[in-house]
């Protein structure tokens, strides 16, 4: 069943914005992203907890973390003028075939 891992998607892509947020918030100083931290990350926590009800636990938060993991690097690097080298690109890739061999193990249907 595909809806587990649409809950899966929509948790990394709200921890996503939630921890852009968190960055955006300056310290807590800039009222708007403040506020949206806290939205992203109940919606992030709501949408995961919804899809352990169908992908066990250690596949879920080891794709949830990892996949958020490379998508904050990208985005730190892209938008927050974050430095990049050929390290930083090796280590996101290895968190990437991290996610993809725990995904290949199997999870429950």
């Amino acid at each position: 069943m595909m809806q587990p891992w649409v809950f899966l998607a929509g948790a990394i892509l709200l921890e996503v914005a939630g921890t852009t947020s968190m960055k955006m918030s300056e310290g807590f100083t800039r009222p708007l992203p403040s506020l949206l931290l806290f939205f992203f990350y109940a919606g992030s926590f709501t949408a995961l907890t919804f899809a352990l009800n169908k992908i066990d636990v250690s596949h879920a938060y080891a794709i949830w973390s990892g996949v958020g993991t490379a998508l904050i690097a990208v985005i730190g690097i892209c938008f927050f003028r974050e430095t990049f080298s050929p390290v930083k690109l090796i280590s996101i890739l290895l968190i990437i075939a991290g996610v993809v061999g725990l995904n290949a193990c199997g999870t429950k249907h």
